[in-house]
C-alpha cells in the first residue's frame, strides 16, 4: 500500500480556480444587471414595476391608449385613472395604430413593437432598416432650418404614413413603408412576411400609401437618368395571395372608398377607376363589352337596358312629332340607367 503526502498548493496551482470563479462572479454579475431587452419599461399607476401576473384583467375594449410624452399610456375608459404606462429608454414614441386588440407602437429610432393592451405585455419587436432616417429626414432639403418642435411633427407625420394595419378577419397583419423599403409583418408574431424594394431610379411614397381591410397600395415615382419624372406606378402587397402592380402616371392618387373598394385617379385625362383589393381586379364599367364577364361590378350592379318599357317601344311611334326626337329620346332613356 503506497502513501502519499498532501499535495501543496503552490501559487501557480491556484491561478486557474481563481480564473474560473473570476469568471462566474463576472456572469452573475452581468446577469444580475442585465437590461431590459429593448429597454422596455411597462409601470403601473403607482409607477412601480407592473407585469401581466399582478395586473387586473382588461380588453383593449376598456381602455383608452394615447402616446403621451416619450411612450405609451393606457387609460380607464369608466374611471379615467391611468392604467399603465409603456416606455423604452433612449427612445420616443411616435404613432399608434391597432391590428385586431393589439396596440402598434412607431419609436423615432426605427424599431416597431406590438402591446397587448389588456395585460399590457410587449408581445414583440421588430427593427425596420431606414425607417429612423426616413423619421429624422436628416439631409433633405430644409431640414437643416426646422425648429424642433417641426422636426417632431415631421417624424410623427411620416410615422403615420409609414405605419399600416391590415384588419384582414381573424388574422390582421401590418405593413410597414419606407421610400426605399417596405414590410410586411404578421401581427401574430411579429414574422416578417415579405419585403420589397422599388425597382432601380424610382421610389416608394409613403405620404401617398393607403390601405384598406385586405391589402396595402403604395404609389412610387420613377425618375430617369437625367432626375425627369416619368411614369410611376402602384404596388398592391396582401398576406393571403400574391400582390398585383399597375403602371400609372407620376402622381396619381388612391383614395379609400370602403372597406375593400380604393378610387384612382391618374390626371385630368384618363377617367377615376375604382379597384377592389379583396378581389384583386378593377371594377368594369357597365357600358363595356366586358361587363358580362366582368370579376367585379359597380355596387349595386348593372340595369338590364331591355329592362326599360321605354326602351322597348318602336322608335316609329315619335315619328309624325320629329325625326330627331325619337333616336335622342329613345337613346337618352336607354342610357341613363346604364350610367
Amino acid at each position: 500500500m503506497s502513501w502519499k503526502p498532501p499535495r501543496v498548493l503552490t501559487p501557480r496551482s491556484i491561478l486557474p480556480a481563481l480564473a474560473v470563479m473570476l469568471v462566474l462572479a463576472a456572469g452573475a454579475a452581468a446577469h444580475a444587471n442585465k437590461p431590459v431587452p429593448f429597454g422596455d419599461r411597462v409601470a403601473g399607476p403607482a409607477d412601480a414595476d407592473a407585469t401581466p401576473v399582478n395586473s387586473q384583467s382588461v380588453s383593449s375594449a376598456d381602455l383608452d391608449l394615447r402616446v403621451v410624452g416619450p411612450g405609451l399610456e393606457a387609460y380607464h375608459h369608466q374611471t379615467g385613472e391611468r392604467a399603465w404606462t409603456y416606455r423604452r429608454e433612449g427612445a420616443e414614441a411616435l404613432y399608434l395604430a391597432m391590428a385586431g386588440d393589439n396596440a402598434i407602437v412607431v419609436w423615432d429610432d426605427g424599431l416597431v413593437t406590438s402591446v397587448r393592451p389588456g395585460d399590457h405585455e410587449v408581445r414583440w419587436h421588430r427593427a425596420v432598416p431606414g425607417l429612423a432616417d426616413y423619421l429624422r429626414a436628416d439631409g433633405e432639403p430644409g431640414a437643416d432650418k426646422r425648429t424642433d418642435a417641426q422636426r417632431k411633427d415631421t417624424a410623427k407625420q411620416r410615422a403615420a404614413a409609414a405605419l399600416h394595419t391590415v384588419q384582414r378577419d381573424g388574422s390582421p397583419w401590418l405593413a410597414v413603408v419606407t421610400p426605399n423599403l417596405t414590410m410586411g409583418l404578421r401581427d401574430a408574431d411579429g414574422d416578417l412576411r415579405y419585403n420589397d424594394r422599388p425597382s432601380n431610379g424610382c421610389l416608394y411614397d409613403p405620404l401617398r400609401t393607403v390601405h384598406t381591410d385586405y391589402a396595402v397600395l403604395i404609389p412610387r415615382t420613377c425618375t430617369n437618368s437625367s432626375g425627369v419624372a416619368v411614369s410611376g406606378g402602384i404596388t398592391g402587397y396582401r398576406l393571403d395571395s400574391n400582390g398585383w402592380s399597375m403602371i400609372t402616371g407620376p402622381a396619381a392618387t388612391v383614395k379609400v372608398l370602403d372597406r375593400s373598394r380604393v378610387e384612382i385617379t391618374d390626371g385630368p385625362i384618363v377617367p377615376p377607376k375604382v379597384f377592389d383589393t379583396k378581389a384583386a381586379a378593377p371594377e368594369t364599367a357597365c357600358t363595356s363589352v366586358d361587363a358580362p364577364f366582368a370579376a367585379v361590378r359597380p355596387q349595386g350592379g348593372c340595369t338590364d337596358p331591355s329592362a326599360s318599357p321605354t326602351a322597348s317601344a318602336p322608335a316609329t311611334q315619335a315619328a309624325p312629332t320629329t325625326q330627331a326626337t325619337p333616336t335622342g329620346s329613345a337613346t337618352d332613356q336607354t342610357a341613363a340607367p346604364q350610367q
